[in-house]
């Protein structure tokens, strides 16, 4: 795999959100590019405008203006349901809240996104169970949310994100509420996933910590690139 081909290219993208009377430009004229099979962290201050850019590269919302280039799809020239096909087949996501359904098991939480392909539920059920394997938490299939420490919702939510093996994973502060054990357990996974399974990763973060286990750090300011730093590669961050 070339790292040199671009998975994200966001070109001149400006996204403005109205507030009362007041228009407020979250993103300008915004030129960025990211390679397919490295593991980004977004950093800066609040307000900079990276959950907006994730929330656009994800398909989540439209920018106002500019074109966002992902996993080979215009995402401008995608219909509502195109889109939302492009979703289930190209990204994962992972939140901050870890976002199960508390009365599903989590086998049930990782099987969801997986009901949405063609898959039997045999193929299903293989899938869910790797990736429940793959997060060290095929022991815990059976459990439900309330049944498990908040590190392992969020692996269960990274097993989720990960079933439909995704070219793209997109995790917003998915350390926020953890503490720095389980943190660094979700980091470490996501390191492999980007390493061993070659997934291109885009983590916002404010955490220092968490984003030194990325291979380069995009920093955001005032809805601009503000720098780009490039660490040591992801395995050799403990």
């Amino acid at each position: 795999m070339s790292q040199s081909r671009a998975m994200i290219r966001v070109s001149e993208v400006t996204k403005r959100y109205q507030r009362g009377g007041e228009t407020l430009t979250v993103l300008d004229s915004l030129n960025l590019e990211m390679d397919e099979g490295r593991f980004y962290a977004l950093m800066g201050p609040s307000g900079s405008g990276k959950t907006t850019l994730l929330n656009l590269i994800g398909g989540l919302d439209q920018a106002d203006s500019g074109e966002l280039d992902v996993a080979g799809e215009n995402l401008a020239e995608l219909s509502g349901a195109g889109l939302a096909h492009w979703r289930a087949a190209n990204v994962g996501f992972v939140f901050q809240g870890f976002n199960l359904i508390p009365v599903l098991s989590a086998y049930e939480n990782v099987e969801l996104p997986l009901k949405l392909t063609p898959l039997s539920r045999a193929e299903r059920r293989k899938h869910a169970e790797f990736a429940l394997e793959l997060v060290g938490l095929k022991d815990r299939m059976h459990h439900r949310p309330k049944q498990l420490s908040g590190g392992q919702e969020q692996r269960v939510a990274i097993a989720r994100a990960v079933a439909t093996d995704p070219k793209l994973i997109l995790a917003d502060e998915p350390t926020g509420d953890l503490d720095r054990k389980s943190a660094d357990q979700v980091l470490e996974l996501l390191g492999r996933l980007n390493r061993e399974f070659k997934k291109t990763i885009l983590m916002v973060t404010h955490d220092p910590h968490a984003a030194a286990a990325a291979q380069s750090i995009v920093h955001l300011d005032k809805g601009q690139l503000g720098r780009i730093e490039h660490n040591q590669p992801a395995q050799a961050v403990r």
